[in-house]
């Protein structure tokens, strides 16, 4: 990838700016901000940490909507994140018009980027970015179920004392409370995580996975998650920017897969350097299915509320 803008130089962005430049994931990186000197002393510190770890990414930053010129990829993470007590829809208010002028720049300058939103709440913001694009789905989509499935990992190694590399995991649905953690795709070296842990313990990890993100927010106070996001970030660029066709959790815009049209939600998609090239139908049995149209349902509200705006 020649050029990868990050627009929104907050702790988010910056966490994802650190690996990809690093990685070097991309030939020029740009964080944008309406902060423009935090954004270039932010850009600078990422730098010369790149540097040091050889890597040859040239990083700056500014506050210019031009600096979007000829972005091969365009990474959203402005907005203002929420406060304890708080849910990813409470914030929609103000983030909302930020999106909206945040595309209109995106337009004007790098119509042709393929575009990763990350700020929340991410379902809406997506499907809002989607509509204002003009382009098809394939090139514009969302983050979330990749840090929802790292929490779940996390937490189930925790459970099990068994190693995260083992582990594998999988969160369709909305970026919320209504998310859909499957345990019946979830193993640990292939072997069923069912045949490890009880129905309670599996409970609980599912219900502490849907509150990752506020329990970090509960803990720290003053600021919410920011380096697994930053992760799952870098690990999304990775797929499109190294052309890997990795299935990836993915905010996408459903086409009639799961029974849903013309929302954007959580589902396995295959990430490649054309960006969001197939949607991943899972069969799903009653319960998975029932748990599944909760979480649209409430993506469709999320959706006519911000319409309503």
């Amino acid at each position: 990838m020649n050029k990868l803008s990050i627009v929104g130089a907050g702790m988010v962005g910056e966490a994802a700016a650190q690996i990809i430049a690093r990685e070097e994931f991309c030939r020029e990186l740009v964080l944008i901000d309406v902060q423009g000197e935090l954004a270039k002393g932010k850009a600078l510190d990422v730098w010369q940490a790149a540097v040091e770890s050889g890597s040859d990414t040239r990083v700056y930053g500014g506050s210019n909507a031009e600096m979007l010129q000829d972005s091969d990829l365009v990474v959203i993470t402005a907005g203002v994140p929420r406060k304890p007590g708080q849910s990813r829809q409470d914030v929609l208010s103000i983030n909302l018009p930020i999106l909206d002028s945040i595309m209109l720049d995106i337009n004007r300058h790098a119509p042709a980027a393929t575009v990763l939103v990350v700020s929340n709440p991410v379902d809406v913001l997506t499907y809002r970015a989607w509509s204002l694009s003009g382009l098809g789905r394939d090139r514009v989509f969302g983050q979330a179920g990749v840090l929802d499935t790292a929490r779940m990992k996390c937490f189930i190694a925790e459970e099990t004392g068994f190693s995260a590399r083992d582990i594998t995991a999988l969160v369709l649905g909305g970026h919320g409370d209504s998310m859909v953690p499957l345990m019946r795709y979830c193993a640990v070296g292939s072997v069923p995580l069912s045949h490890f842990l009880s129905s309670q313990q599996l409970e609980r990890i599912v219900e502490r996975t849907r509150q990752g993100g506020g329990e970090i927010l509960g803990l720290k106070k003053l600021g919410s998650a920011c380096d697994a996001p930053g992760v799952a970030i870098a690990q999304m660029v990775d797929a499109i920017a190294n052309g890997r066709n990795r299935i990836l959790p993915t905010v996408a815009i459903l086409e009639g897969e799961y029974g849903r049209t013309g929302i954007a939600m959580g589902v396995p998609c295959v990430l490649a350097a054309e960006g969001l090239v197939r949607v991943i139908e899972l069969p799903l049995d009653a319960q998975e299915q029932a748990m599944f149209d909760h979480s649209a349902d409430q993506v469709v509200r999320d959706i006519a509320e911000m319409n309503a705006l």
